[in-house]
This record gives C-alpha cells, structure tokens and sequence, in this order.
C-alpha cells in the first residue's frame, strides 16, 4: 500500500489540527517573507521590497482602484491560505507520487521559485502590465530570496512540526 498523504481519510479533530498547522506555517513563512523584504534586505544594503505594491496594481488594474486595506488583505490571505494550498494540494502530492525521497527543503526551494514565476512573470506582467520580472531590477531578486525564504519555512512548518492534540498547542521542536 503507498502512503500517499493527499489520500489519507483524516478524522475531524485531525482535519481541525492539520488546517491549524497549516495556517499556523503560512502566518510564520508569511513574517519570514515580510521581515525579509522590507526590512532586513534594506539593512543589508539590497532593495526594499514592498509588499503591498503588487496587490494594489493588481487590483487597481482588475477593478479600477483599490480600496483601503484590501491590497494587504489580498497579500495575506494568499501567504496565510492560498501559497500553503498550492503546496499543500497540488505541489506536495506530485513530489509524493514520483520523487517521495527528496527531502522537502529541495521541493520547498523549487516551490518558491516557482512562487517568484508566478508573481513577477504572472501576476506583474501578464496581469498588470509591468515588464517582465519587473525589468530584473535589484527589487526582483531580492523578491526571489523572499519567496524562496517563504517556501522554506512554509514547507519547514508543514513537514516537520506537530499539533499536539490537547488544547491545540504546538509542540516545541520537530518530530523525530
């Protein structure tokens, strides 16, 4: 029998945990990825990446303007749920089902540069009509190291931390 983890029947306290797990790896790789860019990248003498310019384009370009707070909204909603669903869902059951033997940190870098495709070629360009990669200005690969930051930890979380089944609290450490 394999042990394709996308087909497992969970119980409901274990769907209800496993979802926490996962929010809980979205909201820390979602820090990760706006302490790098914003922040730390400057400190260290690189761009500043600002996290929210993309989604006000974008929702500016899609709907005409982009009301107070939804551009960060949308930012968070896709760090917190969208980005670990896209691993979860779809990333995670194809490495399962044809190289179950990596190890996740090399899925986790792949599925970030991934992520940086989608959202300077997808998202910037096709969808807003910003150059490609915005230009490859320092700004993008600075935003290459913040999505592969944000995958790594994202996939750290998933892979390696349990909920324990009392009171929802997190375990201190990895599993063994």
């Amino acid at each position: 029998m394999t042990k394709n983890h996308a087909l497992i029947k969970r119980s409901p306290a274990k769907k209800s945990s496993f979802i926490k797990k996962a929010l809980f790896a979205g909201a820390l790789a979602t820090v990760a990825f706006d302490f790098w860019g914003p922040s730390l990248a400057p400190i260290l003498g690189f761009a500043k990446l600002s996290t929210i310019k993309l989604p006000t384009t974008m929702i500016e370009v899609v709907f005409g303007s982009a009301p107070t707070g939804v551009p960060e909204l949308l930012h968070y909603a896709t760090g917190l749920v969208l980005y670990p669903l896209g691993l979860l869902i779809v990333v995670r059951p194809i490495w399962k089902a044809t190289l179950p033997s990596l190890h996740w940190s090399i899925v986790a870098v792949v599925y970030g540069i991934v992520l940086w495709v989608f959202a300077l070629y997808i998202v910037a360009h096709l969808i807003t009509g910003l150059p490609p990669f915005l230009g490859f200005t320092e700004v993008t690969w600075v935003a290459l190291v913040a999505h592969v930051i944000y995958a790594v930890v994202l996939a750290w979380g998933l892979e390696t931390w349990q909920l324990a089944s009392e009171e929802s609290r997190l375990e201190i450490g990895p599993r063994l």
